[in-house]
């Protein structure tokens, strides 16, 4: 490295809060994920941290897929230990060394554990699966990572799931389209739904088992069981309405759970109790397992019901893009200030203006955006 990078406050606050894993994530295409990973890889070389990097998707190719426009790539160090399918290792720009295999295959090939010897580019495609993720991740410190970074692909959220990942780095940026306050208020709805608040340890012990067995449950307000079942959650929402009209002897239901994704159709049960069970709690498994937009949060809240993660995702930061490779720009400074006042609960950078590392403007795109 050519001196020593200025500490980060984004890598700060991963260091010291112990995040061992930590996922970055895009809104979008084009809102910086990728310089982000960047800067979080070259703040840990030089704090000398034992790396390990891996991907739920692909990274660090050339080229974007959908838009065909230049991407940043993704800068590794010597010493990091990668996971990455095979196929991607024929286009590395660094020598590595294999160091194992990992038995999980992929479009691309095996995914191989991999040690970097040199600092430079590379492609890093990893598992797509959550269960793969979790072997990947196992094996990555068995290769002697301390540090781990996850990066994210578009429209999936599942690697920032607490059951992956410590923390969570969500990229945010002009790609997105509108002006600051809409980029803003899509940002601060994204986290309403990623950050929900988590269970407290009482209301956890009570619906331990359920989370454990997998599946859908009631409680009375103050824990005692009603009923519980192991049906996926695509097909709970008619059962719980009806085990509710049954009405359990009189008894109130007061809690409900739910393990697996949240879709329309059992959110709509779930404003169904909330209404006929007034400060009713729903406790769902993470904000990753919920497919609805921060309006139906609202909703429920209007009903007077609070909802609740088993185990709840931490933001370690946001990262801003002020550009956007399809044309279109913010003044960063002032979009920085911006987000700070709008997301006041959370650490809030852009990585480019804020470091004074001499390679960091090579990581603008060719179109002046801070790409991917």
């Amino acid at each position: 490295m050519n001196g020593r990078r200025p500490a980060s406050p984004l890598w700060r606050r991963i260091r010291d809060d112990g995040m061992a894993v930590v996922s970055v994530m895009g809104m979008t295409k084009n809102t910086g994920k990728t310089v982000t990973l960047n800067h979080l890889l070259a703040c840990a070389a030089a704090d000398k941290v034992d790396v390990g990097l891996t991907s739920i998707g692909r990274d660090g190719e050339a080229c974007d897929a959908v838009y065909a426009i230049p991407k940043p790539p993704v800068l590794v160090w010597p010493g990091t230990v990668v996971a990455t399918a095979r196929d991607t290792l024929l286009r590395a720009g660094v020598r590595t060394k294999l160091l194992a295999g990992s038995g999980i295959d992929s479009p691309l090939g095996e995914i191989l554990l991999v040690k970097v010897l040199d600092h430079g580019e590379m492609e890093v495609a990893g598992a797509s699966r959550s269960a793969d993720q979790r072997r990947a991740i196992e094996s990555l410190r068995r290769c002697g990572a301390a540090q781990i970074f996850v990066d994210g692909a578009l429209g999936r959220s599942h690697h920032a799931s607490p059951a992956l990942a410590d923390g969570v780095v969500l990229a945010t940026g002009a790609a997105i389209g509108g002006g600051i306050a809409d980029v803003l208020r899509k940002t601060r709805d994204r986290l309403a739904i990623l950050a929900i608040p988590e269970a407290d340890a009482a209301l956890r012990a009570g619906c331990a088992g359920l989370f454990e067995a997998q599946g859908v449950g009631l409680w009375t307000a103050d824990g005692q069981p009603l009923w519980q079942a192991p049906i996926a959650s695509l097909n709970a929402a008619a059962e719980l309405l009806a085990q509710d009209r049954s009405g359990f002897g009189r008894a109130e239901v007061g809690r409900v759970a739910v393990t697996g994704a949240v879709g329309r159709q059992l959110w709509a049960a779930l404003l169904t109790l909330a209404e006929r069970h007034p400060g009713l709690v729903a406790i769902v498994a993470d904000g990753t397992r919920l497919f609805v937009d921060a309006t139906d949060l609202a909703a429920l809240d209007a009903r007077g019901a609070r909802l609740l993660a088993w185990r709840g995702i931490r933001i370690a930061g946001i990262t801003l893009n002020p550009t956007s490779p399809l044309g279109g720009h913010f003044d960063a400074a002032t979009f920085l200030a911006s987000a700070r006042d709008a997301c006041p609960r959370h650490a809030v950078t852009d990585v480019v203006l804020e470091s004074t590392h001499p390679t960091s403007l090579t990581e603008r795109s060719p179109h002046g955006a801070t790409a991917a």
